[in-house]
């Protein structure tokens, strides 16, 4: 039987991160609500059974729609996700997902409640470079990892004057993101050091530049958003105790979506063997190897096949609600003193 959702907002997000993906599988959008209606935009919309409607009780009110997906505005995720639960469906948010760790913990402590399934959408767990990453680890190639770097770097000049709440920042935007991935892969740090800032214009309020690290074991992994990279850092670059892996760019999936290169393409997403990684180790008999690594392909639908299974088959969630509360609780730190600070974590590790 085909599953049914319905998705809240219409923009950038619906139609570029989360439609796309939704098509290439057995999943019928029955709804999209959204403030403003765009009837050319609705006329080319690949599926004529949708229904677009800016009535939200419409879409809560249908016993058959059984997962809502939020693509509003930060600001809107807590009170829209509590209506969502209280009535009666699953609800997948987009980044970021709340504004703080008790806002967090009360969806949480409501769909388990309700028996249902709220969680943030973290389509980044299936970015082609990082599931390369954990193919690289997974297989020891550098031995006991003792230094991850990890940036996602743009060049856009913007020296405007930009305010708000920290929820519209970079760090809340885009380090979201980076720290899942370390959550993740390494679980929760037990501490955090920060430094979040406007660069490109000092009268900002919003940061635009974030670096956090985070500290492990024996182990640190440090995480970085940088508006003015004109020259590009590595995607990762990881030290280990047996070598060490480099990979430069990113994941091509939006890179092709912006182009209108879609899902079902068969070279949707995919590197060239130029921007493959290369690994360099030692192997049993002490004599280094470098070898490039084929980059695994990404497939941000993964995230609504996981979410599916959690909801029919009782599986655990893609992103639990302690690895979404340690996120929160590591971006609530950053924005919660000015300048460059080191933060204590609670010792509790997920994985």
């Amino acid at each position: 039987m085909t599953f049914k959702m319905a998705i809240i907002g219409f923009g950038k997000s619906a139609n570029r991160y989360h439609i796309p993906y939704i098509k290439q599988r057995d999943i019928q959008i029955k709804y999209i609500q959204y403030r403003t209606r765009k009837p050319e935009l609705e006329a080319s919309f690949y599926d004529q059974n949708t229904i677009f409607t800016t009535d939200l009780q419409e879409v809560l009110n249908d016993n058959e729609v059984k997962l809502v997906t939020l693509c509003t505005p930060p600001s809107t995720h807590f009170e829209l996700g509590k209506q969502v639960l209280n009535s009666g469906k699953n609800v997948l948010i987009e980044k970021p997902f709340v504004n703080d760790v008790a806002e967090a913990k009360e969806l949480f402590q409501l769909a388990n409640q309700k028996g249902l399934i709220a969680m943030p959408y973290q389509n980044r767990r299936f970015d082609s470079d990082f599931l390369t990453l954990k193919k690289v680890l997974s297989r020891g190639y550098v031995g006991k990892p003792l230094f991850l770097e990890s940036h996602f770097d743009k060049y856009r000049p913007d020296s405007s004057v930009h305010t708000g709440k920290a929820i519209d920042g970079s760090f809340f935007g885009l380090g979201v993101h980076l720290i899942d991935q370390m959550i993740a892969l390494f679980g929760l740090p037990s501490k955090a050091g920060y430094d979040i800032r406007p660069i490109q214009n000092s009268q900002s309020t919003l940061d635009d530049y974030s670096e956090t690290d985070l500290f492990y074991s024996g182990f640190k992994a440090t995480v970085t958003t940088h508006p003015l990279a004109a020259t590009p850092y590595p995607r990762f670059v990881l030290h280990g105790t047996q070598g060490s892996y480099v990979k430069f760019d990113i994941d091509q999936q939006e890179n092709d979506l912006k182009l209108g290169i879609m899902p079902d393409d068969p070279d949707f997403g995919h590197d060239t063997p130029d921007q493959f990684g290369i690994v360099k180790y030692r192997n049993q008999n002490n004599d280094w190897i470098e070898r490039q690594i084929p980059t695994v392909n990404g497939d941000y639908g993964l995230v609504y096949d996981s979410l599916i299974d959690s909801i029919e088959n009782d599986q655990p969630k893609l992103v639990s609600d302690t690895e979404a509360i340690a996120n929160i609780q590591i971006l609530e730190n950053g924005i919660a003193i000015g300048g460059p600070h080191i933060s204590d974590l609670e010792q509790t590790n997920d994985k």
